[in-house]
């Protein structure tokens, strides 16, 4: 991942799941609402690379102004597993009409 993504942007992310998975609260706000922790532990150990690269190419292609960069990539890698098919299936039939 350090080759192909900056080693300090890599290590920010792993520091906030590290952060995450760590914590003792009850709930983690996620998207604005409050998730059980145990809920949000079960979906950041599934991340694996490819999340994370899914992950980092959102922010890339992001153009609006993000005022809670911490917030906003919990959010994205809690919803990573969940959207990351969808994502890339409407970027290839984007590229590729009628596929």
């Amino acid at each position: 991942m350090c080759t192909r993504y900056n080693r300090e942007d890599v290590n920010e992310i792993v520091e906030l799941i590290a952060d995450t998975l760590c914590t003792i609260r009850p709930s983690i706000r996620i998207g604005g609402d409050d998730i059980p922790t145990d809920q949000v532990r079960d979906r950041l150990l599934r991340l694996d690379s490819s999340h994370l690269e899914y992950v980092f190419d959102c922010l890339r292609k992001n153009t609006t102004q993000i005022r809670n960069i911490r917030a906003y990539l919990l959010t994205a890698l809690y919803n990573a597993p969940a959207t990351i098919n969808h994502f890339y299936q409407a970027a290839v039939q984007h590229d590729f009409p009628g596929i």
